[in-house]
C-alpha cells in the first residue's frame, strides 16, 4: 500500500504544532493590543478589528487541528491496509508452498491421489495456485487477489 504511516504522523504532529502556533500568535495579539494603555474611539476600533483578526488565525488553527485530525486517520487506514496486504501475501505465499509441496508428491508418485493416474479435485486446485501471478510485494492488488484457499 502507497504511504508511510510514521511519516504521516510526522505530518500530523507538524500540522498540530502549527496550530498551537497560530493560536499562541493570535492571543499574543490581542494580549499586545490589550496592554498598550491607549483608549478613545480609535484604540476601540483597533481592539475591535485585532480581535476578528485573531478569530481568523483561531479559525485557520482549527482547521490546522481538522486536516491533522484526517490525516491521521489516513495513516491509520493505510497501516491498516499495509497489515491486511501482509496478511494475505503471506497466506497466498505459504497456499503456494503447500501446494508446490503436494505437487512435488504428486510427481514423484503418479498413482497418488491427483497424481497423473487419479482424478483428485485439490490437483485442480493446487494448479492454479501455482499459476497465481503474485503482485509486486506490498501492493494493494493483494487485496483482491483471487487464489483457491485464500
Amino acid at each position: 500500500m502507497y504511504g508511510d504511516p510514521d511519516v504521516l504522523r510526522s505530518q500530523v504532529d507538524d500540522l498540530r504544532e502549527q496550530a498551537l502556533d497560530v493560536r499562541s500568535l493570535a492571543d499574543q495579539l490581542v494580549a499586545r493590543t490589550e496592554g498598550l494603555g491607549w483608549s478613545g474611539r480609535a484604540a476601540e476600533a483597533m481592539r475591535l478589528r485585532v480581535t476578528e483578526r485573531a478569530g481568523h488565525l483561531r479559525a485557520a488553527a482549527a482547521e490546522h487541528d481538522a486536516a491533522a485530525d484526517a490525516l491521521l486517520a489516513h495513516a491509520q487506514e493505510v497501516a491498516r491496509l499495509q497489515e491486511a496486504i501482509q496478511d494475505v501475501e503471506q497466506r497466498v505465499h505459504d497456499l503456494v508452498a503447500e501446494a508446490g509441496t503436494r505437487q512435488s508428491r504428486r510427481d514423484l508418485d503418479p498413482q497418488a491421489p491427483g497424481g497423473a493416474a487419479s482424478s483428485d479435485p485439490t490437483a485442480d486446485d493446487d494448479r492454479l495456485v501455482l499459476a497465481f501471478e503474485a503482485p509486486p510485494p506490498g501492493h494493494r492488488d493483494w487485496l483482491s487477489a483471487e487464489v483457491p484457499g485464500l
